[in-house]
């Protein structure tokens, strides 16, 4: 099946295959050694549109799903069916669907956690792994959101997400001016992309008091851009995204059997300069000892003037990096 094809990119195909009890919808490019892309929220696979021409012309078979509860692949309606392992059963199911017995995985915002995750639980199945802004987070005493909260206390973002229904129904009042204020939030030149600034929602407040209001667009992101992304949620809501954070602790018990797992895969680590996110307490350490953590990363990189939406602020930045890591596996 073929779609209109992602920013103009005709060489770029799109159709849906069955994994882990689902049907997810794929772009695809180019043929070669699997490249899978894994994007983060408020995204889909449109976050990538940038990387699918380099890579398929270095000879990458490039594949980009929308994952669970995003675009047009199914959204399962129990909140449990949102947890790591869930996701993670989701790129095996894909890789196993494409006939393959192993692929790079590179993921954004939370689709690096469903890569590094997947290195951890399946090593088997991972040549390498490529995180854009999030680091790897070996599994503590307490859930990451449990942790946040104790460190910041409960107005953090994390615990006004855990609502059911609550961010759902305000971010989908106007689905454009939600995902553009989103992306404002935390784009390079933004003043709200400011290392001092954490989320904290204000008490009896909503997330409307800590996103900025829908302004011009950033120059790296077009009306027919935001107009992807829009139709999207739109149609779909935003709740299958909000239950990836409604399962922290769920995935948190699930990985027990991981603690201590060594994470051996290859990697590289690429994070923008104004991402505020690696700023949150306690990732400057995890970034500075992220070596020790992931023996066989090869390189940290950090980019100059990129907020958080890393392949679509710094694409050219971002390509030449991957293909520099590729070209070494």
């Amino acid at each position: 099946m073929n779609i209109p094809s992602q920013g103009g990119t005709a060489e770029v195909s799109h159709r849906f295959v069955q994994t882990n009890g689902i049907q997810m919808h794929i772009a695809e490019q180019g043929e070669g050694p699997l490249v899978v892309l894994l994007h983060g929220f408020p995204e889909t696979s449109h976050s990538w549109r940038h990387q699918f021409a380099a890579l398929a012309a270095a000879g990458y078979h490039v594949v980009a799903p929308d994952q669970r509860g995003y675009g047009r692949t199914d959204r399962p309606e129990a909140v449990e069916h949102y947890s790591q392992l869930h996701l993670v059963g989701d790129i095996i199911g894909l890789l196993d669907a494409l006939g393959e017995e192993q692929a790079v995985l590179v993921g954004h915002d939370w689709g690096s956690q469903v890569a590094w995750n997947t290195a951890l639980l399946r090593p088997d199945r991972v040549r390498g792994v490529v995180a854009l802004g999030l680091p790897y987070f070996p599994r503590g005493p307490m859930s990451a959101v449990a942790g946040m909260t104790h460190a910041l206390g409960p107005g953090f973002y994390m615990n006004y997400l855990q609502q059911p229904g609550v961010a759902d129904a305000e971010l989908a009042r106007d689905p454009r001016a939600s995902v553009l204020r989103l992306f404002q939030w935390g784009f390079g030149d933004s003043p709200h992309a400011e290392a001092a600034t954490l989320p904290m929602v204000p008490e009896g407040g909503t997330l409307s008091d800590i996103l900025p209001e829908a302004g011009a667009l950033p120059a790296w992101l077009t009306e027919a851009d935001l107009d992807v992304y829009a139709e999207a949620f739109a149609r779909t809501g935003f709740t299958g995204g909000l239950n990836w954070w409604r399962t922290m602790d769920l995935s948190w018990e699930l990985t027990a059997p991981w603690q201590g797992a060594p994470m051996t895969t290859p990697a590289l680590y690429v994070y923008g300069e104004r991402d505020g996110s690696v700023q949150l307490p306690g990732l400057d350490q995890l970034i500075a000892n992220l070596q020790y953590l992931v023996p066989n990363l090869t390189r940290t990189v950090v980019l100059p003037g990129v907020g958080h939406w890393t392949q679509q602020e710094g694409p050219e930045e971002v390509n030449a990096e991957l293909l520099k890591f590729l070209g070494a596996l």
